[in-house]
């Protein structure tokens, strides 16, 4: 009988010691599963003229440059203005008329030559009067929005020919790859004050098109509040 008692207490001590390690890995298992795959974020670079490839072709003065890798290659955004200046391939019914040009353009540069993707182009030929056809400060963006590996670039521009105050065609222009996305209507002026001393506004309204009600609700809204923080 004395012979069975270390036995027994060596059996047992086996036994707290399986439990011991199977605890162990159970913990080790939770641990593991815890940890949530990491997002990778856009390297966004800017550049300027002497850093584009040489055979890369643009119109205007450059207002953003940038250049970054995602899983559609390395990428190169340029937008640019020419600002009011007369233009002859446009028709002018007035002397002093005047005429603006904006562009926006994407670049996928394979072996050191780029090669254009899309290009967003707008503008206002012959205004005798105030001329814009300028890009948003600030409101240029690039995003990954849905995490997809592929950047979401976004264009924000305001046109119009006025003598007064009125409100300006506004538009953001947004491309995921070569799917356009777009948000088309105007700017909200202040036009006068009320009686009860209210401040009056026109302008303001907007329509999103097809892509962006039928994309992510991510896309849309950060569109909304891109532009509720530029109508004015």
């Amino acid at each position: 009988m004395k012979k069975l008692i270390p036995i027994l207490l060596l059996f047992n001590a086996f036994l707290v010691s399986c439990k011991q390690e199977a605890n162990q890995v159970k913990i080790d298992s939770k641990s593991e599963t815890a940890i949530e795959p990491k997002v990778q974020t856009l390297q966004i670079e800017p550049i300027d003229s002497t850093q584009f490839p040489k055979l890369l072709k643009y119109e205007g003065f450059v207002k953003n440059a940038v250049r970054w890798k995602d899983k559609l290659g390395d990428n190169i955004v340029i937008t640019t203005e020419t600002g009011n200046y007369r233009n002859e391939k446009f028709q002018h019914e007035f002397d002093e008329g005047g005429d603006a040009e904006l562009f926006g353009y994407h670049f996928l540069v394979k072996n050191g030559q780029p090669v254009q993707t899309w290009k967003v182009y707008d503008y206002i030929q012959d205004c005798p009067v105030d001329i814009v056809a300028s890009f948003v400060k600030d409101s240029f963006e690039i995003t990954d929005l849905d995490n997809n590996g592929i950047a979401e670039i976004w264009l924000m521009y305001k046109t119009i020919c006025h003598g007064d105050v009125s409100p300006c065609e506004m538009k953001i222009i947004m491309y995921e790859g070569k799917q356009k996305f777009a948000m088309r209507g105007e700017s909200k002026v202040q036009v006068g004050i009320g009686d009860n001393g209210e401040k009056l506004f026109e302008g303001g309204t907007y329509k999103l098109d097809s892509a962006f009600e039928k994309g992510p609700k991510k896309f849309k809204d950060f569109a909304l509040n891109l532009w509720n923080k530029n109508i004015i």
